[in-house]
């Protein structure tokens, strides 16, 4: 299947896609506050730049997007340009196994939270972590 968009239509609705504070990221970091949960954002901890650093827990967590990092229940591989999307959604895996092994060596603790928990009640997702993560 061809891409309906010009490249040029296509490159300015790539470039608009934000790699930081994202949607999830905002709603992650909103309900930390609204728990009272202190945080840093972008850390670089162990090598690896950290959506969010709980530096008293020794804890940082990533939150991933479905279709950036291959949720398993959420992910559609677009209809065109096919072998790019594979190769860059595993390169983009390979990434996050390396990053979460680097994390746990240096001792830290690792929580993942995936865009789509946080879509309908994200303070009782991460109360539910963050006890488990004591």
């Amino acid at each position: 299947m061809t891409d309906r968009l010009t490249p040029r239509q296509r490159s300015a609705l790539m470039s608009r896609i934000r790699s930081r504070d994202t949607l999830p990221e905002l709603t992650l970091r909103r309900s930390l506050r609204r728990l009272g949960v202190s945080y840093r954002s972008y850390r670089r901890v162990a090598g690896t730049t950290v959506d969010v650093a709980l530096p008293d827990r020794r804890t940082v967590i990533l939150v991933h997007g479905c279709f950036w990092h291959g949720c398993r229940l959420h992910y559609q591989a677009p209809k065109s340009r096919v072998e790019f999307w594979t190769r860059k959604v595993a390169v983009n895996r390979a990434r996050d196994r390396r990053q979460v092994r680097a994390l746990r060596h240096a001792k830290w603790r690792v929580l993942v939270i995936w865009e789509h928990s946080l879509r309908t009640d994200p303070e009782r997702v991460l109360s539910r972590l963050l006890v488990r993560a004591r």
